[in-house]
């Protein structure tokens, strides 16, 4: 019965604990179980086995040197918040335990643990993450059946319907995809959405922020690197290439590397093979790659800062993600996406936004995209003290900017509407077709809004005679 166990394994544990001790009986125990089961002494060591192999389940120690629970908690929450963290404390640390069930943590047990209880609190964690993940599925598929979204994309903005379009043409292809656009648009998730849209789909899919690194860190973070090739590397490690191998490797930022590893990049994308950093065997991989930048690229080439052989392999496809103030009414929908997002996130019934609340969102130029929109959205909530999110719960300029930079007079939802009209039509030569396409509405609508405007503006000016 326990050889049955072995062979087919529950899913990947991950056992952090400085007392070897409690992590090898919890580690054992899991093993006995049918789990597949890895260990770590610290945070810090904990963060590079996530790095090598994704578990399904962490189980860490709250107080540990280097990195305590605490810190790998918030650390896996930004980078890995889909993996389940059970805590374990001493009984005297419950103040601590609720803390980190505040931030994230999936459960806690306290000191010394109880086998059966570890067992119990991860088969939970993992079939509520299961869960999560069906139901969050279920609503892409159901946003991309119903035309109102790409898996993790939101919007029915003709701008974002041609992202769509173009998404759902280059996913089945082998070619590099570039993606631009400015901070926070959504360049990832895209990224993510072609690697689902593929044919690798079932295969890694494999991010790395170019710009958060240094050149040689870069370089390993990349390409791997051999034991000793350079002060604490004790053993070989696999790069990203190697890790993405069958899959799709997402560089995002990827006008900040240096000339030197644009060099290697371009052999990677020719040649489709390369060394570790310190070895001389040639490692040879089948990796998709997109690529992100908030940079003028072909700016960069004339600068003589990017490689123009290596913007050209990039730019295979190229795809623009557009800024959200000129998504139209895709802005309220992804307000209304994070409110429920939030308040189920805060355990908060939280039932949507007032007319001023609406007014004030809509009228925002929100120069940091959807994530400055997440990020306002997400305090709005926990400010908020009823059932309804009010105007003074948004967090943003009071005299708030258009598309266009231009404060927008009054706070009507009728006044933004017509201000936001006008200045689109100024700005595209009275052109109502090129309006409607960039406001994402009729040209009716358009044309039969003028029409009110004028006879309001003849009203008035009989009125005043």
């Amino acid at each position: 019965m326990n050889e049955n166990k072995k062979t087919s394994s529950k899913g990947r544990a991950l056992v952090v604990d400085d007392e070897s001790g409690t992590r090898d009986a919890v580690a054992s125990f899991l093993k006995s179980e049918g789990f597949s089961v890895d260990v770590a002494e610290n945070g810090a060591v904990a963060l590079e086995r996530v790095t090598e192999m994704p578990p399904d389940v962490v189980i860490t120690d709250l107080d540990m040197p280097e990195l305590d629970g605490f810190g790998l908690l918030k650390r896996l929450r930004a980078d890995n918040p889909s993996i389940p963290v059970i805590m374990l404390t001493s009984a005297q640390d419950v103040a601590k335990a609720v803390e980190a069930m505040r931030l994230g943590a999936e459960n806690y047990l306290s000191k010394p643990v109880e086998l059966d209880a570890v067992l119990v609190a991860v088969e939970r964690a993992l079939e509520n993450s299961n869960t999560r993940i069906e139901a969050e599925n279920f609503r892409r598929q159901a946003r991309t059946d119903q035309a109102e979204g790409l898996y993790g994309l939101i919007g029915t903005s003709a701008a974002m319907q041609h992202v769509y379009r173009t998404a759902r043409k280059v996913a089945p292809a082998r070619a590099t995809v570039l993606i631009s656009g400015a901070s926070g648009t959504g360049k990832g998730e895209l990224a993510r959405a072609i690697h689902a849209l593929s044919p690798r789909a079932a295969n890694p899919f494999v991010a790395l922020h170019c710009s958060a690194l240094s050149e040689n860190l870069l370089e390993s973070e990349l390409f791997g690197h051999e034991r000793g090739a350079f002060t604490g590397a004790d053993k070989r490690r696999e790069g990203r290439f190697e890790q993405a191998n069958g899959g799709t490797l997402f560089l995002d930022e990827i006008g900040e590397i240096s000339p030197a590893t644009q060099v290697k990049l371009l052999r990677v994308l020719q040649e489709r093979a390369f060394e570790r950093v310190g070895g001389n065997a040639t490692v040879n991989v089948d990796v998709r790659l997109i690529a992100a930048t908030n940079r003028d690229l072909p700016k960069e080439v004339e600068a003589g800062r990017f490689r123009e052989d290596l913007y050209y392999r990039l730019n295979v496809v190229q795809i623009e993600m557009p800024a959200l103030r000129v998504r139209g009414g895709d802005i309220m929908m992804l307000a209304e996406h994070f409110l429920r997002k939030f308040g189920a996130e805060n355990h908060k019934s939280v039932a949507g936004f007032t007319d001023a609340a609406k007014a004030k969102i809509v009228r925002n130029r929100w120069p940091g995209n959807v994530r400055a929109l997440e990020n306002a959205i997400e305090r709005a909530v926990v400010l908020c003290e009823g059932d309804t999110i009010d105007e003074h719960d948004v967090p943003i300029d009071a005299v708030p900017e258009t598309a266009f930079g231009v404060p927008v007079p009054g706070s009507t939802m009728a006044e933004v509407e017509r201000y936001v009209i006008e200045k689109t039509l100024e700005s595209v030569d009275g052109s109502t077709s090129r309006a409607a396409e960039i406001l994402d509405i009729g040209v009716r609508t358009i044309q039969y809004r003028v029409q009110e405007y004028a006879k309001a503006a003849r009203v008035g000016s009989n009125a005043d005679v």
